[in-house]
């Protein structure tokens, strides 16, 4: 019976084998190659449709979470911004790359960024070096005042700015480096250059480039609104020729000069040197670099709170600076100009400040 059923087994195994050996297998010519390559693929689709319509899926998905992802990002900054009005590190950082405006002048919107810039450096010198805490009435009083401030200071700079294109009025770089240079060299922010960037840090939480860029707004703000007082330029410039012509300066100073302190004394304001802080930066600089008996050319520097031209004179060399004289022209301040502007071409504000 075993025997009987093995060569049964047998026979099938032969059998199967003969077949196979028989088979026909396919020939594949160029007539029905696209014929053999439709076959195979068709094979392939039924597990190359679901994997498609997985990453259909998963990119619908990665999409929907990025959009929700913005606009709950765009919202929530939107609120903090326009509403709790927050001046955070943070939020300041959003804003330098995203344009919010905080207000509107005609066609020229006025970046949220430029607000924060200035806001934030007086929050940061009244709160480390003033040790002043905003929490308080009096501090949140304090606050609200600053922030009236800087929102005036970035709108005033936005007409500043139109008016110095209107008048063809640029700061160009090297004119900033020069500012820093009288800066350094006079040691008001420090012996050396660690020192330097350690005092903008400390007191206004500023970089180096944080400063070029105060020094470039407040020396555009210095050409324009020389720019616009043709009047005293006018004097300025008699009183300058005169001097190149050979009159006396302290006769001169006496006739042109409106700063009462030191025009009846010929100009004379006494001895100065690089560490004195009585006298304007500039006014030192220009004196101790000319020589004895030698005036200057007429500049613009700051003056009490608004700005003024000066013609400065070495009289005499001391052991630690100089002696000088000068005769200060007066600008008028450019607040008149630049009310008169925002009359005739109103802003929109953006931010509702507390009154």
């Amino acid at each position: 019976m075993v025997k009987k059923k093995l060569m049964q087994l047998r026979e099938k195994q032969l059998q199967k084998k003969e077949a196979s050996e028989n088979a026909v297998v396919p020939r594949i010519t160029n007539e029905n190659v696209a014929e053999h390559r439709e076959e195979i693929l068709s094979g392939a689709r039924k597990y190359i449709y679901p994997l498609q319509h997985s990453k259909h899926r998963i990119v619908v998905l990665t999409v929907s979470l990025v959009i929700a992802t913005v606009l709950i990002f765009f919202s929530t900054t939107v609120f903090l911004l326009y509403r709790r009005q927050s001046s955070s590190a943070f939020l300041y950082q959003v804003t330098k790359v995203l344009p919010f405006p905080v207000a509107r002048s005609g066609n020229t919107f006025i970046a949220y960024e430029n607000y924060l810039f200035e806001l934030r450096h007086y929050i940061h010198y009244y709160e480390t070096q003033q040790q002043l805490s905003f929490e308080t009435e009096a501090g949140a009083d304090q606050l609200a005042a600053y922030k009236k401030r800087a929102l005036d200071d970035v709108v005033n700079l936005a007409y500043t700015k139109q008016i110095a294109e209107e008048r063809g009025v640029s700061v160009t770089g090297n004119e900033v480096d020069e500012q820093i240079r009288i800066a350094r060299e006079q040691k008001r922010f420090g012996s050396n250059e660690a020192i330097f960037e350690d005092v903008l840090r400390s007191y206004w939480n500023w970089s180096i480039n944080d400063f070029r860029r105060s020094l470039s707004n407040e020396l555009l703000v210095q050409k324009v609104t020389r720019s616009l007082d043709e009047e005293t330029e006018k004097k300025a410039g008699e009183a300058y020729a005169k001097l190149v012509a050979g009159a006396d300066f302290a006769e001169v100073a006496k006739q042109y000069s409106d700063e009462e302190f030191s025009r009846d004394n010929g100009g004379e304001f006494g001895e100065v040197d690089p560490s004195n802080r009585n006298v304007s930066q500039q006014t030192v600089d220009t004196l101790l670099r000319l020589p004895v008996g030698q005036f200057s050319e007429v500049k613009v520097i700051p003056y009490e709170t608004g700005y003024a031209l000066e013609i400065v004179k070495n009289l005499e060399k001391t052991a630690t600076g100089a002696k000088g004289a000068h005769i200060i022209f007066r600008l008028k301040d450019l607040a008149a100009t630049l009310n008169d502007r925002k009359e005739q071409h109103p802003y929109r504000l953006y931010i509702k400040l507390p009154e």
